[in-house]
């Protein structure tokens, strides 16, 4: 009588053995105290602007690492909608706006509190117009502002075009973070 043949079963994947675990793990760890060894001899880190790929949703993601936020599912949608269209100004209730017409579930306050930590990190600047609202520039970069009043928007005028002089001197303990200049437009009176 013959005896049944036991069938082995195919190995579709190799399992790690135990030594080849801990290997494993052993060059993990060292990889993680290297990288954490570098940014420690490097400090805090800085936007890396030539890590761009020129994909909006890629430069979005790689901007909020850069800076050290975590990429968001609320965040990423509402950088897109921020950076895919280069500088702009953009208000809370504006950015809302684009945001629920792209079908982004969002509050009004996840959107402030998101150009809050935008601007906190340096990805935004905060121009302020009046006491009643603010404007979140794209741009970052120094310069100064035309505010046209009878249509409520920013247009960027280039930092050598206006000459700031004889800056007042701050109170003790205190520096100059930034000057800003808003210049105020409105049709001409015929």
């Amino acid at each position: 009588m013959k005896q049944p043949v036991e069938k082995q079963p195919v190995p579709i994947a190799f399992a790690p053995t135990a030594l080849a675990q801990q290997r494993l793990a052993q060059e993990r760890a060292a990889q993680e105290r290297a990288a954490q060894e570098r940014g420690a001899q490097e400090g805090p880190r800085e936007p890396k602007h030539g890590a761009l790929t020129g994909c909006p949703w890629h430069d979005v993601k790689a901007k909020l690492r850069d800076v050290g936020l975590r990429p968001t599912r609320q965040r990423m949608a509402l950088g897109w909608i921020l950076f895919a269209k280069g500088d702009r100004h953009v208000t809370a209730e504006v950015l809302f706006e684009e945001a629920n017409r792209a079908k982004v579930p969002v509050s009004l306050a996840t959107v402030y509190n998101t150009l809050h930590q935008f601007t906190e990190v340096g990805l935004l600047r905060q121009v302020a117009v009046d006491g009643s609202r603010a404007y979140f520039d794209t741009n970052n970069s120094m310069h100064h502002h035309f505010f046209i009043e009878d249509q409520n928007e920013l247009l960027d005028i280039p930092a050598g075009d206006v000459m700031v002089d004889n800056a007042p001197v701050p109170p003790e303990g205190y520096e100059i973070a930034r000057i800003d200049v808003v210049v105020r437009l409105r049709r001409k009176q015929a």
